[in-house]
């Protein structure tokens, strides 16, 4: 039975434009259905926040403060905002239109995904959280629900923004909360904290569930799972499927790993890293059948389990067109019929001329209508996934021409059909354009070897790969701030946005002199002479240099550096000055140790026979002065010298 007639938004129109036709599904905080813009005259998602939550004021201005924030996120993997509302009670966000499954979808049918999928599925994702993590959002609630798979094989991630909101309002029954805490981090369980880090945590376990078909922690109630998220690590995939490779481990490892500092920073970093993976592993890897994998039994995307259904159509085309060419007549009047010879009555002549004519024109009224209808037109079939060959083919036998458009795809195969325009099943009268993958976009490192580190950045940036890591290194051949190398090497052909690190010279190295012990001035020269900048400490320390000296230098004398980098001057304040200690009368070891405590060196003066262990005088007398380091001398009792 079809729920949507229950629901009393079906048919209405809120706020004057947008038409209720379904309901699509049913959330914690609002209800999702399938309508049309009528004043842009487009297909949208419509999500009504429950009354119940509706009547909180504070929550609703949250919900609107949050949804204007991600309208102003646009990316192609991000499911879009367009509007947002209210009509009386509902409250309401018009939001992109996404025909497809959500990656929840393909796993209860799947099981396991193989890891060329899985990693196809999580880069895309990848890349709408960098793009919001980039702007300031956390999505706090990632998971396969989230994640939406279009019927033309893009990407998309939904409700950013939108947690924050929900948090604290929306209720769930066990198995929705059992569901959801399956991809905290455990900072947000344990101080209630979410930032990228957390979203990194969350697409760690998406990961770990594509490539085993299970979530890897379980637990009867939520309480056993968030425990184990506080106290486990997330295992290894290979622990219940060998096949997956010890770099797609130690990618799970690195997005789950409890302490905060260890995970990667964002999502941007995370997708680094999980390129990085893909390119690391053979084709046999990637390609490795889990054995939690389930047969797909669907037939193309025609068949898929859809986030949006399709509406079912309510007479078929052709019954609707039949109706469409029936044309009624009005009665004629009743006339009289002769009887022939043998009694019986007989039709005019004309009478039967005049029904074969309108039989006639009836036919060919008919006949025209449907050419003008849909006699002209054909049903474009379907080709999504399919090879350019075997789409060119299909097409061709329907009589239509093709048209082809090469686009770039991280999901779609290079060969494959991505998507047509007109879709399958509308009808068009002569061509059909297809788009066909060219795999996954790639991206040639350019040579900028000997160029200025700033110019090398730019060429790079415009190749649309990023600049990782810049480490500078000594070089005689190479002058100072141009470009040793770079790792990939030149002509290396990569995915774009793929970290390209630099090494820079930093010129000829140069000994640096040894100033300490030298006057500021003097110091100051002879480091200026050598190409060095000097930059004068602000904290002075004591030392056996003279007052105002140079006490410290670093880099120190036994270093090198380049010219242009600084030595930073540590001033003397000159020796410290220490109150002595009154050791006479005190045995020698107790002496010396009182002594030595308070920051001095100490001599002994023994009589040269029958010396005794008594503390006859001291060099500098108790409670004067003496420079911090010096020596006291101290003398014994004893007999003659």
């Amino acid at each position: 039975m079809d729920t949507t007639l229950q629901d009393p938004l079906v048919g209405q129109v809120l706020d004057g434009r947008y038409r209720v036709e379904a309901r699509i599904a049913v959330g914690g905080m609002a209800t999702v259905y399938r309508a049309v813009d009528t004043r842009l005259d487009r297909v949208l998602a419509l999500k009504v926040m429950h009354q119940s939550l509706a009547s909180d004021a504070a929550f609703v201005d949250r919900f609107i403060r949050e949804a204007k924030s991600v309208a102003r996120l646009a990316h192609a993997n991000v499911v879009a905002v367009y509007d947002q509302g209210t009509d009386g009670d509902h409250v309401y966000l018009a939001m992109e239109y996404v025909a497809g499954c959500t990656l929840r979808d393909v796993l209860r049918r799947r099981g396991a995904l193989h890891p060329r999928a899985a990693l196809d599925i999580l880069e895309p994702v990848l890349a709408a959280l960098g793009a919001a993590h980039r702007a300031g959002f956390v999505h706090r609630d990632m998971k396969p629900e989230n994640v939406l798979i279009g019927d033309d094989g893009r990407v998309k991630v939904a409700d950013f923004g939108l947690v924050r909101a929900v948090d604290t309002n929306t209720s769930a029954s066990t198995g929705a909360v059992l569901g959801t805490v399956s991809y905290l981090a455990p900072e947000q369980i344990e101080h209630g904290t979410a930032d990228t880090r957390a979203d990194v945590y969350a697409c760690g376990v998406v990961l770990y569930e594509m490539l085993t078909g299970a979530k890897p922690h379980a637990g009867s109630t939520p309480a056993q799972v968030l425990y184990q998220h506080l106290n486990e690590d997330v295992p290894p995939p290979s622990a219940i499927a060998p096949e997956v490779a010890p770099e797609l481990d130690a990618l799970v490892a690195s997005a789950t790993a409890r302490t905060l500092d260890a995970r990667p920073a964002d999502a941007v970093a995370l997708l680094g890293a999980a390129r990085a993976v893909r390119d690391a592993l053979t084709d046999a890897q990637l390609d490795a059948v889990p054995p939690q994998a389930k047969e797909d039994t669907s037939d193309g995307a025609e068949n898929r389990t859809t986030v949006i259904p399709r509406p079912a159509a309510a007479v078929d085309d052709q019954e609707a067109l039949n109706h469409t060419s029936r044309l009624e007549l009005p009665p004629e009047p009743p006339r009289r019929e002769r009887p022939d010879r043998r009694g019986r009555f007989r039709m005019p002549r004309r009478g039967i001329v005049t029904i074969v004519a309108a039989v006639l024109l009836l036919i060919g009224l008919g006949v025209g209508i449907w050419y003008i209808s849909v006699g002209q037109f054909t049903e474009v079939p379907p080709v999504l996934r399919k090879t350019q060959a075997e789409a060119e083919k299909k097409l061709h036998d329907a009589g239509l021409d093709v048209k082809v458009v090469n686009e770039f795809s991280d999901v779609v195969p290079k060969g494959q059909v991505i998507g047509s325009k007109p879709g399958p099943g509308e009808r068009v009268r002569d061509s059909v354009t297809i788009r066909v993958s060219q795999g996954p976009p790639r991206a040639e490192v350019p040579n900028v070897v000997g160029m200025p580190l700033a110019d090398a950045k730019r060429k790079i940036a415009d190749q649309g790969l990023t600049v990782g890591t810049v480490t500078r290194r000594f070089s005689s051949e190479t002058a100072q701030g141009s470009v040793l190398s770079t790792s990939p090497g030149a002509g290396s052909v990569r995915r774009p946005e793929t970290s390209v690190s630099i090494v820079v010279s930093k010129g000829e190295p140069v000994d640096v002199p040894d100033v300490v012990g030298d006057s500021v001035a003097e110091a100051r020269s002879a480091l200026e002479d050598e190409g060095f900048k000097v930059k004068i400490a602000e904290r002075q320390v004591y030392s056996e240099e003279d007052k105002g000296s140079v006490a410290a230098q670093s880099p120190s004398a036994d270093g090198q550096g380049a010219k242009g980098d600084t030595v930073t001057l540590t001033l003397s304040k000159g020796r410290q000055m220490i109150e002595v200690p009154d050791v006479t009368g005190l045995k020698v070891d107790e002496a010396t140790s009182q002594l030595e405590e308070a920051g001095f060196e100490v001599k002994v003066d023994k009589a040269l026979l029958f010396p005794g262990d008594t503390v006859k005088d001291q060099s500098v007398d108790a409670g004067d002065k003496a420079p911090k380091g010096s020596t006291i001398t101290i003398t014994l009792s004893g007999g003659v010298f």
